[in-house]
């Protein structure tokens, strides 16, 4: 299947970018679930050398989810994402911000657990 035919069965409009543009464009997904009603999906069109960070961004969920903005610019230089304070990742593989973007990658925003699952089953198991 070619890219253009991708990107039309994704939902993906590019009737407003050029032919060659597109071959310089890929197609990213982001997926943020910030909590258990209100999840948020997106297919984004980036250049080829685009960090996660800049997707981010020019999804706009920077501004959308002030706490993500504050969280990236705490961690902007990190470069090996740490187990308990990384909140962004590929396919369920924790990334650096500056990781650069492959065609349909799935950006995932992880949000911060309210208690620790093991401390959760331990509690169960007791009553």
């Amino acid at each position: 299947m070619d890219k253009l035919t991708a990107d039309q069965n994704s939902g993906v409009d590019n009737s407003d970018v050029s032919l060659s543009e597109q071959t310089t464009l890929m197609t990213v997904y982001l997926a943020y679930a910030e909590d258990e009603k209100r999840q948020h999906y997106l297919a984004l069109q980036v250049s080829r050398d685009t960090s996660l960070y800049d997707a981010l961004k020019q999804a706009g969920w920077l501004v959308e989810f002030p706490d993500l903005a504050i969280w990236c610019d705490e961690v902007a230089d990190i470069v090996t994402p740490t187990a308990k304070r990384w909140h962004v990742g590929i396919y369920a593989q924790k990334q650096p911000l500056s990781y650069r973007l492959q065609p349909f990658d799935r950006i995932e925003v992880y949000r911060s657990l309210s208690a620790d699952p093991m401390s959760q089953r331990k509690s169960k198991s007791r009553s």
